[in-house]
């Protein structure tokens, strides 16, 4: 009984326990839940303010675009501060500001309109970090606001993440040529009128050292247990009893007497793990200076399905460029038409967060060194190939303003016509081969200036561009304005106009027209005080005589009874022509010519008389300076904005004075017109052929002059030469100077250098050499911004205007053009110019007095 007692109360102890126990069990398990719940809804609350904080200090960025100089190098010390200082400013916001929300962007943008915009987006409390960079005057840091996109039917979208090993490093990239190159050729092809828009965002977070010490610490217990993993197989594979083992048999092979009595279960070799090198494993992860972590976001969009999805295939591979021990690889999967990645749902709404609001999700691999991507660190530098866009440089269009330059392939394939505008183009340079497309260059762009209804003056010393561009320009507007002077004439009916160079007719200011005379003729021969002091006096009398003298004779209104240059030897040596011009003028010129004049030695005259003996001699010559009233007036032609055409006699000696003449007049015409108002002052285009026929005697500073002084004046020079280095010091330092577009074509290292040194190597002389005909290396200025130098074709004048040829209107336009400058035959200008000097003497017989101030004729002789 009392056994039964005993055993009942035992099992009623049992009971207890288990019920007691039971009941801590279901305590417990409840408890574990009710924890499990406050540590979820505690997740789910931090989370939630973590994610309002962050957007409350992403809420306001600011925002600068960096904007680099065509001779931007950066060096990588500077690469290295501008990362630090892109660290530090992602840190710069307040005390509260989440991790995930301690960012900077760096985002790339290219949308047809530039070929790759560089911003840089921080913390509105980092503007002043922002606002300077360490790559000092190269690049501007410009503040811009929030990027306002219109809507594109479809949108792609990728995630860059670095792969590989947790201390491995990408590729080392040189700075040259530039590591951007491939993104820049991967957006060329952007066309804005389909919509087509590609961006690439990398985003840079500090990194904590909380989060370093974690990731030394993982990639530690890594690498540990890999050498574990390693030792292990080595051990297995190293056992005497591994049925496989390979070197046991061998061994039992080559030597059967050492292993017989070794016991079956004996190791070999240790399975101890081999050392684990903390500075090799931990890699880039060793040192925490410029360590950062990196998410990159890559978004194409386009009008187009095709189009975004081709451009997002093409930014992918430009990223290959930084494939090493690491790369970077877009996160994702896709196998045929099945795409899972931040393009579908639930990744895409992630995505879209973060790349409105710059939060920081990095992979598990995306650790970055500053030197692994100082590449993405700067913008553009001298070392990229930039593609032309349409909104850099324009295509021509017949009338709207703007000069053809030559075709320009694009990254697409696709050629078109580059142009530049009137008004930016002041001077030009073309250097080149013989027959290489120089000459055909300037013709296509005199006929578009004209169809523009600007003003032009083409020197033509072959005479045989006007042939070449007749049949485009016979067009009712230009057929008004256009005026030939053709002095290779030899035909005696062939058509001549004249020009005088002491002519009053348009009434000028007759100090103005002496002293340009005078100036004309010594810079064509040199003179100077110091060189020719007495011919320079003479010369100088004589043309204020003279001009005297046509001075009356307009206001008789008898224009055709005026002087010309040849008039100037009868005042000289012919005593009754010189007591008619002496009696016309006002007592103070006639006291040089009666007290000085008789005093000088007659040898000293023929200084003097040598270079219009040599003009005269030319009957061509002659005839075009010999008649009184001027057809030609290079001033009147700037104003009304006419299209000259000049074909001068030749190249030789005396054909180079007439030629120095004419240049000096453009520089004279020009600074005349400070009279009009700079509104008023139509620009006019010198295009000047062959200039080292052109750049002899006097002529080789005005050429000078002309591109240093007449930009206020509307003057424009566009001159071609063979050599640019036979050209006068003073005429290729002020071309090389002033040149809004540069360009030559094929020739000798020698001759291309001159150009090629002007574009800091980018083209060499080489290059240059190595040219097929009828193309060109040029630089161009456009909206203040050098372009190039570009590999441009040059245009020919029926592929530009072959539409507005006119050939049955030629012969009209040939005669509107000599009709419009007054010109006659050969021969009866010719007729008029030798009986000029009898017309004078006529008008002067009966203004002149029988004796002067008391002196008759014979103190003249």
């Amino acid at each position: 009984m009392d056994a039964y007692v005993t055993a009942a109360g035992a099992l009623g102890t049992a009971a207890s326990i288990v019920d007691a126990l039971g009941g801590l069990a279901r305590w417990g398990l409840a408890s574990a839940w009710w924890l499990a719940l406050l540590l979820g809804a505690y997740a789910i609350g931090w989370e939630a303010l973590q994610h309002c904080l962050a957007v409350r200090a992403l809420a306001e960025r600011a925002c600068v675009e960096l904007v680099p100089s065509a001779v931007f190098e950066p060096s990588p010390e500077q690469i290295w501060r501008q990362g630090m200082l892109l660290i530090r400013a992602a840190g710069s916001g307040p005390w509260w500001v989440p991790p995930r929300a301690r960012t900077v962007r760096l985002r790339l943008r290219a949308d047809g309109t530039r070929a790759l915009a560089y911003r840089v987006e921080a913390p509105a409390c980092a503007h002043a970090l922002l606002a300077t960079t360490p790559y000092g005057l190269r690049v501007r840091a410009e503040p811009v606001g929030p990027i306002a996109d219109k809507h594109r039917e479809y949108v792609v979208r990728a995630v860059l993440s670095l792969r590989g090993k947790p201390g491995s490093r990408l590729r080392e990239v040189p700075l040259e040529p530039d590591p951007l190159q491939p993104l820049i050729d991967a957006v060329a092809g952007l066309r804005s009128e389909l919509g087509d828009l590609a961006e690439v965002c990398v985003d840079l977070s500090p990194a904590s050292r909380w989060h370093l010490a974690v990731r030394r610490a993982q990639a530690m217990r890594m690498a540990r247990e890999e050498a574990r993993r390693e030792a292990q197989r080595e051990a297995r594979w190293l056992t005497q009893d591994s049925a496989d083992s390979l070197p046991v048999t061998v061994g039992r092979l080559l030597d059967p007497a050492q292993w017989r009595g070794a016991p079956r279960g004996r190791r070999l070799v240790s399975a101890q793990p081999r050392r684990v090198d903390r500075e090799t494993v931990l890699g880039k992860l060793a040192e925490g200076a410029g360590l950062v972590r990196v998410q990159i976001l890559v978004r194409c969009a386009s009008d187009r399905a095709d189009r975004a999805q081709a451009r997002l295939a093409r930014i992918n591979a430009a990223m290959d460029v930084y494939a090493g021990p690491s790369r970077l690889v877009s996160q994702g999967w896709s196998r045929g038409p099945v795409r899972i990645g931040p393009d579908r749902w639930p990744w895409r709404p992630r995505f879209d967060q973060r790349w409105q609001q710059a939060l920081m999700r990095p992979a598990r691999s995306g650790w970055a060194h500053l030197e692994e991507i100082a590449g993405l660190l700067k913008p553009p530098t001298a070392w990229a190939d930039l593609p032309l866009l349409e909104s850099d440089m324009p295509t021509y269009t017949v009338g709207k303003d703007l000069l053809p330059q030559g075709w320009y392939r694009g990254p697409d394939g696709r050629e078109r016509l580059l142009a530049t505008h009137e008004d930016d183009t002041l001077f030009e340079v073309q250097s080149g081969k013989a027959g290489w497309g120089k000459t055909m260059r300037a013709q296509v762009q005199a006929v578009a200036s004209a169809h523009n209804g600007r003003g032009l003056a083409f020197v033509d010393p072959h005479g045989d561009c006007l042939t070449d561009v007749a049949r485009y320009l016979a067009h009712d507007d230009i057929i008004e304005r256009i005026a030939v002077f053709d002095l290779t004439v030899h035909d005696d009916s062939s058509l001549l106009a004249c020009w005088n160079l002491l002519d009053m007719s348009g009434r000028p200011r007759p100090y103005e027209v002496s002293a340009a005379v005078v100036d004309a003729i010594a810079a064509s021969l040199g003179w100077d005080d110091a060189s020719a002091p007495r011919a320079l006096t003479i010369l100088a009398k004589a043309v204020e005589a003279l001009v005297c003298v046509n001075t009356l004779a307009v206001a008789a209104r008898m224009p055709g009874q005026q002087a010309t240059v040849f008039q100037i030897r009868p005042l000289l040596t012919d005593p009754t022509f010189r007591y008619l011009v002496v009696g016309a003028l006002d007592p103070q010129a006639q006291r040089w010519w009666t007290g000085t004049f008789p005093d000088l030695p007659k040898d000293g005259l023929a200084t003097v008389l040598n270079p219009l003996e040599r003009l005269g001699a030319n009957p061509v010559i002659r005839a075009f300076l010999g008649g009184p009233v001027s057809g030609y007036d290079i001033r009147r032609a700037m104003d009304e904005s006419q299209v000259v055409w000049i074909c001068p006699p030749g190249t030789g000696p005396t054909d180079r004075l007439l030629t120095s003449l004419l240049v000096r007049d453009f520089l004279r015409a020009g600074l005349s017109r400070r009279d009009l108002p700079e509104g008023q002052r139509h620009p006019f285009r010198f295009y000047l052929d062959e200039m080292i026929s052109l750049d002899g005697g006097g002529a080789s500073t005005v050429l000078a002059e002309i591109t240093e002084q007449l930009r206020k004046f509307g003057g424009r020079l566009h001159g071609m030469t063979q050599l640019l280095h036979r050209l006068s010091p003073a005429t290729r330092a002020a071309l090389l100077q002033n040149a809004s577009c540069l360009s030559t074509t094929a020739g000798s290292v020698e001759a291309t250098t001159p150009v090629t040194a002007q574009w800091a190597s980018r083209v060499t002389a080489q290059d240059a050499a190595g040219l097929e005909r009828w193309w060109h290396y040029a630089s161009f200025t456009v909206a203040g911004k050098r372009l190039g130098p570009l590999h441009i074709r040059g245009p020919e004048l029926d592929e530009v205007f072959g539409r507005l040829a006119k050939p049955s209107r030629t012969q009209g336009l040939l005669r509107a053009a000599h009709a419009n400058t007054g010109a006659r035959p050969l021969s009866e200008q010719s007729a008029l110019a030798a009986g000029q000097e009898e017309r004078v003497s006529a008008f002067l017989t009966g203004r002149t007095p029988t004796t002067t101030d008391g002196h008759n004729q014979e103190h003249y002789a």
